[in-house]
């Protein structure tokens, strides 16, 4: 697992510091888990996941994605998948959601509020358009 912390921490591009500070734990437990040195307890693991939208089973075994592909369970995330099944097979498309939405995961609770309006206008729209065809 410690492989996978600081796989994900360098992907993030977060230094220690703040990768630790976001999860309520100091830099250097965040630095002993990342060589091995000790094994995060279950509430921290929880807390990687929680925050960083990671995928449980990847951080504690390496398998599966490291990102799951559906947001935690709320309306606009709900909305978002749907989106994502009609698209999928538009494989361009489909790569380029995946990816705002691994990074909308990543954002701060103020960023996220702003980034919800803005995609519940766009989702009315979509939902609008969509009824019409």
């Amino acid at each position: 697992m410690n492989k996978r912390i600081k796989e994900l921490r360098k992907l993030l591009g977060l230094t220690q510091e703040e990768f630790a500070s976001r999860i309520g734990i100091k830099r250097n437990t965040l630095a002993n888990y990342e060589i091995g040195r000790n094994v995060p307890i279950d509430g921290i693991v929880f807390s990687i996941c929680r925050e960083y939208g990671v995928n449980e089973d990847w951080l504690r075994f390496g398998t599966g994605e490291m990102f799951p592909d559906v947001l935690p369970e709320d309306e606009t995330a709900a909305a978002i998948s749907e989106i994502l099944e009609d698209v999928q097979c538009e494989n361009a498309m489909y790569t380029l959601i995946k990816e705002f939405l691994i990074n909308y995961q990543k954002s701060d609770p103020k960023t996220k509020k702003i980034l919800d309006t803005y995609l519940n206008n766009v989702l009315e729209g979509y939902q609008k358009r969509k009824e019409d065809c």
